[in-house]
């Protein structure tokens, strides 16, 4: 079994970093791979809505990460998305990558998900429910934890006082290695799939 970390942060080996790397290593210990991808530094553009992906479960701009995620959760088991916050919110470039990504792919349904936010001090709670919107929107299972997925801290440093952060870190990961677990032993066949149906409520 395998779980892909999406480090949203520009910043490779800081407050973010260092909250999944705590989540890396106790799903290792629990016996799961993990791939780290670091997509919040290069130039993303966002999705336009062009409809060209449908179907084909790719992105047509292939010139950033968007469909390397892609590629990679098509090989994954899980997903954890991480972001430090920017104005109450995800970075940026972690958000135009999101969009696309969940726009264009179509392989994260019943896949265990979820996030992590790292901030100095508040924002932390406005950029969860903003990346669990991707969770729920795609029929991901919600991975909990102990307390909201979050750290605090300035620099490395600063996180890796934050007990109360780390153990939630930890928590959430031994969590996600038991959903996978359950589900890789269960033979309980997935829901059915209806349709898409669209309501428009101006004619």
């Amino acid at each position: 079994m395998r779980v892909l970390l999406l480090n949203g942060s520009p910043r490779a080996d800081q407050c973010t970093a260092t909250a999944l790397k705590e989540m890396a290593d106790t799903l290792e210990k629990e016996g799961i791979e993990t791939v780290t991808l670091q997509v919040g530094k290069g130039p993303v553009r966002g999705c336009i809505g062009c409809g060209g992906c449908r179907g084909k479960n790719r992105c047509v701009f292939n010139d950033d990460m968007a469909n390397k995620v892609i590629e990679e959760m098509e090989k994954a088991d899980g997903l954890v998305i991480g972001s430090p916050v920017y104005y109450a919110s995800a970075n940026g470039t972690l958000s135009a990558l999101l969009d696309r990504v969940f726009y264009a792919g179509d392989c994260f349904a019943y896949k265990p998900a979820c996030v992590i936010t790292s901030a100095r001090r508040a924002g932390t709670t406005a950029t969860y429910d903003q990346l669990n919107k991707y969770i729920g929107i795609s029929g991901m299972l919600q991975v909990p934890s102990c307390y909201w997925n979050m750290v605090h801290g300035s620099c490395r440093e600063d996180v890796l006082q934050d007990k109360e952060g780390l153990r939630i870190m930890r928590t959430l990961a031994r969590n996600m290695a038991w959903m996978l677990k359950m589900l890789d032993s269960s033979d309980v066949p997935r829901p059915e799939k209806e349709p898409m149906v669209r309501t428009n409520f101006i004619r």
